[in-house]
């Protein structure tokens, strides 16, 4: 298995510091994040051979397994290594094996566990027959993308055991079960639930073959991740469900663009536990194509989220691929937040923001119902002055590098062009003045915005 290499075409590239690159820019982005999953489970592999015994003869049975899977069925190790726990997992294992700290060798296993998961997982998917054993972290075993399994009476320290046979049906056990922990069938289809399996929970279908799931992360990596690994209950996942489809449809209708980059591959979505503040949304530098949110509200609400992550996911997949800036201690004043932010995070915010003021300049054109259209150019008029603003601190910090300012150039050409649109006077003056209460909180929180910040 070799990582591909990947040349942008400068016109793309262009497209995606615009703020948008369409359905082909998330296809690109993808194609590079999943060679770098598998560069990073090459590079997992060769830590450990160096690292020795028990954790190099695991890796290289996990790797072995990967590629075969890949002789198999190329597809099926895509799936699982572009799936978003597969990010956190291989990255986690790699800081951990190449750092300077004494290492603790059963945690160690623990994590390689994580490993030969994904191994497991692409091993079910290519209908390979194997025999793949694991040690257990607790009762729910996961197969990353495909599900988790429950064991009720696991015991620590015991081992979980994955058999596919030639017929490629695959039955998950644990060694040592109790007689109340037969093995579980391990589906053939991913969003399916039975018995002790636990599948994700299939949203909408964006596009033939493109789903829009629910789920926990098989390793949940967000704060405030809903942790019910046994399911969501029923009206949970009609609210989700309905809601999902109606933010689709609106995306469909009214943004196609957006709709189109949506589209352009699965996606996932975490729920997050809710804080009684409004909408709570975040994403990962390591689970491209995820999203975190709690419970939606509305269709547009959820639609807006969605648009500002996948932002995100956009800006995150190009830092993997190109320098766009040199780090530095200043932290700067962001006026989505309430603390200081660092350059990185700064840029970040202005790109997602930039998405955001785009999706709100839609809506005031698109709403029918008049009050709502009235919040959607208050909304507009916020966020194309905010990240206008963000941007043009961040092409004036000195730390951008050539094509980090040709970024940051396009992100203005666009938002210049947002900030000469028409907007009602009453809806500027109210965003106006939000922004005025905004900057006066964060300076009496922190000090002197105008002004970098030491860290």
């Amino acid at each position: 298995m070799t990582p591909s290499p990947h040349r942008m075409p400068g016109a793309l590239f262009d497209a995606v510091a615009a703020g948008a690159g369409g359905a082909e820019a998330l296809r690109f982005l993808a194609r590079a994040e999943h060679s770098r999953r598998l560069a990073c489970a090459y590079a997992v592999t060769a830590a450990a051979r160096e690292t020795g015994g028990q954790v190099a003869e695991e890796a290289a049975r996990a790797w072995e397994l990967l590629a075969a899977a890949t002789r198999a069925d190329p597809g099926a190790t895509a799936a699982v290594l572009t799936h978003p726990a597969a990010g956190p997992t291989l990255f986690g294992l790699l800081t951990r094996l190449t750092g300077r700290q004494e290492q603790d060798r059963q945690a160690l296993r623990a994590l390689l566990g994580r490993y030969t998961a994904l191994a497991a997982a692409a091993t079910v998917r290519a209908g390979l027959a194997a025999r793949v054993e694991w040690p257990v972290e607790g009762a729910w075993v996961a197969l990353p993308s495909l599900g988790r399994a429950h064991f009720p009476a696991a015991r620590r320290g015991g081992q979980a055991v994955l058999r596919v046979d030639t017929s490629g049906r695959a039955l998950l056990s644990l060694t040592g079960r109790s007689p109340g922990d037969p093995p579980v069938p391990v589906p053939a289809s991913p969003y399916r639930s039975e018995g002790r399996w636990h599948g994700a929970y299939l949203l909408e279908t964006l596009a033939p073959g493109t789903p829009l799931l629910l789920d926990v992360l098989d390793q949940p990596g967000f704060p405030n991740a809903v942790l019910r690994p046994d399911g969501l209950d029923a009206d949970e996942i009609h609210h989700w469900v309905t809601a999902a489809r109606e933010a689709c449809e609106l995306l469909r209708a009214d943004h196609p663009d957006l709709y189109e980059e949506l589209a352009a591959g699965p996606r996932q979505l975490v729920p997050l536990t809710g804080t009684g503040q409004g909408t709570v949304s975040g994403s990962s530098a390591e689970t491209f194509g995820c999203v975190a949110m709690s419970r939606p509200t509305t269709a547009t609400g959820f639609a807006a989220t969605m648009t500002h992550e996948m932002q995100h996911n956009k800006f995150s997949a190009l830092l993997h691929l190109f320098d766009l800036l040199e780090p530095g201690p200043e932290r700067f004043y962001a006026p989505w937040r309430p603390d200081p932010r660092p350059l990185l995070g700064l840029f970040h915010g202005a790109y997602a923001h930039l998405g955001v003021a785009c999706f709100w300049a839609r809506r005031g054109e698109t709403e029918p119902d008049p009050g709502l259209r009235t919040e959607a150019h208050v909304q507009f008029a916020r966020w194309r002055s905010a990240a206008r603003e963000a941007t043009l601190v961040t092409l004036g910090s000195g730390r951008l590098t050539p094509l980090g300012r040709r970024v940051a150039d396009r992100m203005l050409h666009t938002l210049d062009g947002l900030c000469r649109l028409p907007v009602p006077a009453a809806a500027r003056h109210r965003a106006e003045a939000t922004a005025r209460a905004h900057h006066a909180a964060w300076r009496e929180r922190n000090g002197n915005p105008e002004r970098t910040l030491s860290a």
